[in-house]
């Protein structure tokens, strides 16, 4: 044990003595285990993982907007020498996010709430900021000292959520959880890049309003929520607008653009919410009109769905069930190829069918090392179904841990059992809803703008929060606002 502390603080202050470098944005010292070169490689590895989980957008003309902005805003900043990426991801939950090396994503769902031009470019700012600010860095030199100084502890054992991420393919790096300081500085940053370029970097103040209330609404969100680290909107509300002002008046207070028509004309006809192609859930089945099969999910379980994977969590985060593309040419290729890619070890395994498709049932184990010991310690238990459909292989993994997995593997069996061909002519030819940009021809406000272009009462709400307006807000003749139909 003595050994133990005595080389995990040796190690730490060799890495304290040999890892300092110079922020860019504040122009201090600080400890930085990560290299430029290192930010660069992490941020080229991990975007094929990013752009595979979500997809990119299909528009052409969305991508270019948000490349040119960015780019732009990249030249004014702290870090104008990395080559940076932007990308529009197609995903409906409202987020935005970056990784080292210059790596930043808007999600369309996030595209689709702001209001105007200006706003986007206050976020664009603050995502920039992260990575002028080195944010990501700092985090993976936290965490690698944490390592160093927990090299004697124990290790839990391995549970259903380490297997969901493994077969995630190590987003992690999307995952990482900025302070309070570093968001304010990300906020700071986006006050100033997004008005060098010209843009009212208050409007990024008002669109924070928009993410309070729908985060009022209690939506759930697949990636990190944009305000989980600031807890009370209103306050970052107020900051951001004194950071804006404060600004203007420093450097003459500039004639500053906002573009609301501009940008609404650009996101007129975008996807809105789920995608049916790229499969939905109604009434507790999963349909994938794409790839023409459906299976049940089980009742009360949690789902969220990407182009990569469909996941199902029981709500007590005991178990987990993946659907995913596999690779080989037979069910006992995928099955070895999944075995090796989980680190996996294999157990029975028995040829069969399930309603016409060649199939593969198999059981593994993941298990992990102590360090301490040496001895391998009980991780989950997988209970694994290879379905093929002509070239297409289909795994649906079953997982809990051991002590669990009898109370299970029914549902398991089940859920793989009822995998079938959809052939249901409605689910199949099931079209997304879109956002719609209508021109008033009369004033009113904003509920009965709404009713006028057929959006239901039950909707108006929603609606409103999708407009960055109140309902009873008036609205003048001739001004643009946003519907959804399909």
């Amino acid at each position: 044990m003595n050994t133990r502390l005595h080389l995990s603080v040796g190690a730490a202050a060799v890495l304290l003595l040999s890892g300092c470098a110079t922020n860019p944005v504040t122009g201090k010292k600080q400890i930085s285990l990560v290299s430029e070169g290192q930010e660069v490689a992490m941020g080229a590895q991990s975007d094929p993982a990013v752009t595979a989980q979500f997809g990119l957008y299909p528009d052409a003309k969305i991508q270019k907007f948000i490349d040119e902005k960015g780019q732009k805003m990249a030249a004014v900043s702290h870090r104008p020498t990395l080559k940076y990426q932007f990308k529009v991801v197609d995903s409906p939950v409202i987020n935005a996010f970056a990784v080292p090396g210059g790596y930043v994503y808007f999600t369309r769902g996030i595209m689709a709430h702001f209001n105007n031009e200006a706003q986007f470019a206050g976020v664009l700012g603050h995502e920039i900021g992260h990575v002028t600010a080195r944010h990501s860095a700092q985090q993976q030199t936290k965490a690698i000292l944490g390592q160093v100084g927990l090299m004697g502890a124990m290790i839990a054992s391995p549970q259903v959520a380490q297997f969901g991420e493994q077969a995630m393919q190590g987003m992690q790096l999307l995952f990482l959880k900025f302070g309070r300081d570093d968001e304010r500085q990300s906020d700071e940053l986006g006050v100033e890049y997004s008005s060098k370029i010209g843009y009212d970097a208050s409007q990024m103040a008002d669109f924070f309003q928009t993410l309070a209330r729908e985060q009022q609404k209690g939506q759930t969100e697949a990636i990190p929520d944009f305000l989980s680290t600031h807890p009370n909107p209103e306050d970052r509300y107020n900051t951001v607008h004194q950071l804006a002002d404060k600004w203007k008046a420093a450097n003459g207070s500039p004639k500053l653009a906002i573009n609301r028509d501009q940008y609404l004309r650009l996101i007129d006809g975008m996807v809105y919410g789920e995608d049916p192609k790229q499969g939905f859930v109604e009434n507790s089945v999963f349909y994938h009109p794409d790839l023409k099969f459906q299976l049940p999910v089980p009742t009360g379980w949690k789902h969220q769905n990407t182009p990569q994977q469909f996941q199902m969590a029981d709500p007590g985060g005991k178990a987990l069930l993946v659907l995913m593309t596999a690779p080989g040419n037979t069910p006992e290729e995928a099955a070895q190829a999944l075995v090796q890619q989980l680190k996996l070890q294999p157990g029975a395994s028995q040829r069969t069918t399930i309603n016409g498709f060649p199939a593969l049932v198999f059981e593994a184990d993941q298990v992990q090392q102590d360090p301490q010991t040496g001895q391998q310690v009980a991780g989950v238990h997988v209970l694994g179904h290879i379905i093929q459909d002509g070239k297409t292989l289909y795994a649906l993994m079953g997982v809990a841990p051991p002590a669990e997995f009898p109370n299970y593997a029914r549902q398991f069996t089940g859920v793989a059992q009822a995998f079938r061909r959809l052939t249901d002519a409605d689910k199949l030819n099931r079209q997304p809803e879109r956002i719609r940009i209508k021109k008033l021809t009369l004033r009113s406000n904003l509920a009965q703008a709404l009713t006028t272009h057929g959006v239901p009462a039950k909707r108006h709400e929603e609606l409103a929060i999708l407009n960055g307006m109140q309902l009873n807000e008036q609205v003048n003749a001739g001004s643009l606002i946003k519907v959804v139909g399909k």
